[in-house]
């Protein structure tokens, strides 16, 4: 019989530093280039779009129409991240672990890299990370208890975590298998459970039904990206080490053993069979290597418990952890978060790690570059050109932060840009965003020439940096160019 304690309070101090830590680095350099999309793609409502949910986009649109901030825009991310840190408290409590594992537990995920990263700007995978840590806690409170009750809510969770970004939904199907091969069966066969299959599959049906009508666009999205950024499936593995520290692995290691060596534990070996499963899995599939990060959370719960007996032992073991935690917080937040001057980040380590952080920089430059290519355009001619963008971030950028410079609209092909309309057959001019040089054009566009050149002004090698913004006309009328311009990735 598992003995639970009350949530120790330094959980919630740990994730009350946290959070003041997200917010206030939330305005170090700028929007990310996925941020500037949720907030045009929020003001498109859908009902799914070819790349991801509806609900990051609106939850982005919302904070947007609040108020123009960076840190009102962030501050659900920040939130998201120390609920992460409560929840893996709240997990090591659920399975019998004293406040020493608590807190154990709460500080690896607070500094860890995962949660610094989703923390500071918006992203699918911070509501992934959510979704996917409630579900789990959940079920193992279930499981703990021998009571189906929260089963029904851990149902409710991967619906809503579906409306944000799938993968909790091949979690939960993974987690479902291994119970019926592990056992305990026993939580499955309840009507608690029956109704928290319905309301998952209630939830998350309208999205799948729009993927569905649409042609699932976000496979050929999956297919496309792969997992390169992290270095692929040699990468995928030494990356792990990454996501939470190098320092710390002992303890999630620790986690995915503890159900097997403990005999308190044993009704939750479904979390490392899980976390195998899905391994394999995202390496086979050629997955990103931060998919699995949304597990680390429950198994660095389940590792804090061996880790407070270890260090339990000795006063020497427990200055080594905590020593490893906080050297970890230093190496996570140098990677994850915008402690870097702008000027400093081509060639750091930060880049290499986590090229993200490039992304947010170098925007408002960017704008004030394509307002004076729009200007530089003849009136007569300028009143039938479109601006049209080589990717979504690009066009998110003229649409969120060119109104105020006086750009019109932006056009894209790229993912659900390709949903909202091509630009009119009246435009007879286009200026053209996103393409290196004219000869990548041609198929598409013709007749161009330089106006100006993207440069952010600290020398950052990111993905606009040394653009040609070019003045062309259109190969082709709109309607027949369409087809061949939207693309997914």
């Amino acid at each position: 019989m598992i003995r639970r304690t009350s949530l120790s309070p330094r959980v919630g101090a740990i994730a009350a530093v946290q959070f003041a830590v997200l917010v206030a680095t939330s305005t170090r350099y700028g929007y990310h280039r996925d941020e500037l999309y949720f907030i045009v793609a929020g003001s498109h409502p859908a009902l799914g779009y070819p790349d991801q949910p509806p609900l990051v986009p609106l939850i982005c649109w919302a904070m947007h129409s609040l108020r123009h901030s960076l840190v009102l825009l962030r501050l659900p991310s920040a939130l998201v991240a120390t609920t992460m840190t409560l929840l893996a408290g709240e997990i090591a409590r659920e399975v019998g672990g004293r406040q020493r594992a608590q807190v154990i537990a709460a500080a690896c995920v607070a500094s860890s890299g995962f949660a610094l990263a989703v923390g500071h700007f918006v992203t699918t995978t911070t509501f992934d990370l959510l979704s996917t840590t409630a579900f789990l806690w959940l079920v193992v409170r279930a499981l703990v208890r021998r009571s189906a009750r929260p089963m029904l809510a851990a149902g409710i969770v991967v619906g809503l975590g579906v409306e944000a970004k799938p993968q909790v939904g091949f979690v939960a199907v993974v987690v479902v298998g291994a119970l019926l091969v592990l056992g305990p069966r026993h939580e499955l066969r309840s009507w608690w459970t029956i109704g928290g299959v319905v309301a998952a599959v209630a939830i998350a049906a309208p999205y799948v039904v729009w993927q569905q009508q649409h042609g699932w666009p976000q496979l050929t999205v999956a297919r496309n990206i792969g997992g390169s950024a992290e270095g692929g499936r040699i990468g995928f593995i030494p990356f792990q080490l990454l996501l939470v520290s190098p320092l710390l692995a002992p303890v999630w290691i620790a986690g995915l053993l503890a159900p097997f060596r403990r005999l308190e534990l044993r009704r939750l070996r479904f979390v490392p069979v899980t976390y195998v499963v899905l391994l394999v899995a995202y390496i086979a599939g050629d997955g990103k290597a931060y998919y699995l990060a949304s597990l680390y959370p429950a198994v660095l719960a389940l590792g804090a418990l061996p880790a407070a007996d270890w260090t339990g032992r000795a006063r020497m073991r427990a200055r080594t952890l905590t020593v490893a935690i906080a050297v970890s917080v230093v190496i996570s937040a140098f990677l994850a978060l915008p402690l870097l001057p702008a000027r400093s980040l081509q060639g750091s380590a930060v880049m290499a790690v986590n090229p993200d952080q490039g992304e947010t920089v170098g925007w408002p430059r960017f704008i004030d570059t394509v307002t004076t290519a729009w200007h530089a355009i003849p009136a007569r001619e300028r009143f039938h050109t479109a601006i049209f963008t080589g990717n979504y971030g690009e066009a998110g950028a003229v649409d969120v932060l060119g109104r105020s410079h006086g750009l019109p609209r932006a056009y894209s092909g790229h993912n659900g840009f390709s949903e909202w309309g091509m630009p009119p057959a009246t435009d007879t001019h286009v200026l053209l965003i996103g393409y290196d040089r004219p000869a990548y054009a041609a198929p598409y566009f013709s007749s161009c020439r330089t106006l100006a050149t993207i440069d952010n002004g600290v020398g950052l090698e990111n993905d606009e940096q040394g653009l040609p913004l070019l003045f062309c006309r259109p190969a082709a009328p709109w309607s027949a160019l369409w087809p061949r311009l939207r693309h997914y990735g």
